[in-house]
């Protein structure tokens, strides 16, 4: 059972986490997917339905499905994890997906990652 709080501090921990799991989960030959990292990461308290609410609140159709499909390593595609991330920590202090701290996330991704490059979703694109 982990403690989950809406800083930076605790987003670097679920990135470092969430790397480990993998590597947990590739040595026991399972499949890493959401429904095998929430169960490992809340054991009990990771019932049918918290796991559907977190696939539900997840925003890219990866995560909506059933919690069943595969996931690829985090540092290869930050994108899909950031939103996994972001909906349980929405789901775990019972907040909405907009009161997450998204630069902090980014952040600790950066800092989890530091060879990867920089993840930063809210900036500004130029016009064409």
């Amino acid at each position: 059972m982990i403690t989950i709080e809406n800083t930076q501090e605790c987003f670097v921990q679920l990135w470092l986490r969430l790397e480990r799991t993998r590597r947990l989960l590739g040595g026991q030959c399972k499949r890493f997917c959401i429904r095998n990292i929430l169960r490992s990461w809340f054991g009990l308290k990771a019932t049918d339905d918290y796991i559907f609410e977190v696939c539900l609140r997840g925003s890219t159709e990866e995560l909506k499905l059933n919690g069943m499909d595969t996931l690829p390593p985090p540092a290869l595609a930050p994108r899909k994890h950031r939103e996994l991330l972001r909906a349980i920590v929405s789901v775990a202090l019972g907040i909405g997906m907009r009161k997450v701290h998204l630069k902090a996330l980014d952040k600790a991704f950066s800092q989890a990652f530091p060879r990867s490059t920089p993840l930063n979703v809210n900036k500004k694109k130029r016009p064409p």
